[in-house]
């Protein structure tokens, strides 16, 4: 049987045959949640992808527990394609949520760190030979364009497929920005700010149920309450 040959992404400069920013869209057609969160009147999307802050501070860079420097440099950008920051607020890479993933792989999802290995090598050696640049390097609509093409299975070299592992990243994507602080991800809880989650409670009166998400965030992890501490009540949400 002919091997499938995968589709190289537009050129630079040439006009894109998806509309901009495909990973945003696929991602809130799957999250539930995060979805209904980012939906105008409609169901028209309300968060598109705006250019950071010229003099926005650069992430600060955390120790790594299993995956490279460059590896995370990749996921980064692709966790950013996925949730990118806009006038909603901060997006994936705010939230660390590659920290997360980098944790969860040296943990409970161990079993998927031979995946992500393989498939963040793979689409850095596709970007290089395609277009003779790393991933991280590439304009934005580039590196939409060669996620679109994973997601629809058009590259080979992934575990299980290209299609599996864009929705491996979406899932570790969605967890990292909007699990509970104490696993690494949702930094300063810019995850539940962003669907408007007003923070793990333990009691709340009747009041506070009628406002659901209209109360004032809390910004306190599960692990911040004694009865579910894993640090002694010493302040889940800020585990490094």
């Amino acid at each position: 049987m002919a091997r499938k040959q995968p589709q190289p992404p537009a050129r630079d400069g040439e006009r894109e045959a998806q509309p901009a920013n495909p990973g945003r869209r696929n991602l809130l057609k799957g999250a539930g949640v995060v979805g209904a969160a980012t939906l105008g009147g409609g169901g028209r999307l309300i968060a598109q992808q705006t250019p950071p802050a010229p003099n926005a501070a650069p992430p600060v860079r955390e120790a790594l527990e299993t995956l490279t420097a460059a590896e995370v440099e990749t996921l980064e950008i692709i966790c950013d394609c996925l949730i990118p920051a806009d006038e909603n607020g901060p997006g994936a890479r705010e939230a660390r949520a590659a920290h997360y993933i980098d944790r969860a792989l040296a943990g409970p999802d161990a079993d998927d760190l031979e995946a992500f290995r393989i498939g963040l090598a793979a689409i850095e050696d596709y970007a290089r030979n395609v277009t003779g640049k790393p991933f991280a390097l590439l304009i934005r609509d580039r590196q939409e364009s060669i996620l679109l093409a994973l997601q629809q299975n058009k590259l080979d070299g992934f575990m299980p497929n290209g299609a599996g592992f864009f929705n491996l990243l979406r899932d570790h994507t969605i967890n990292g920005a909007f699990s509970d602080p104490y696993y690494g991800g949702n930094r300063d809880f810019v995850g539940w700010d962003m669907i408007r989650y007003p923070g793990v409670r333990i009691g709340a009166s009747e009041r506070e149920v009628e406002l659901g998400a209209a109360l004032p965030p809390n910004h306190q992890s599960a692990y911040d309450y004694r009865p579910y501490t894993k640090t002694g009540g010493q302040g889940g949400a800020n585990r490094a």
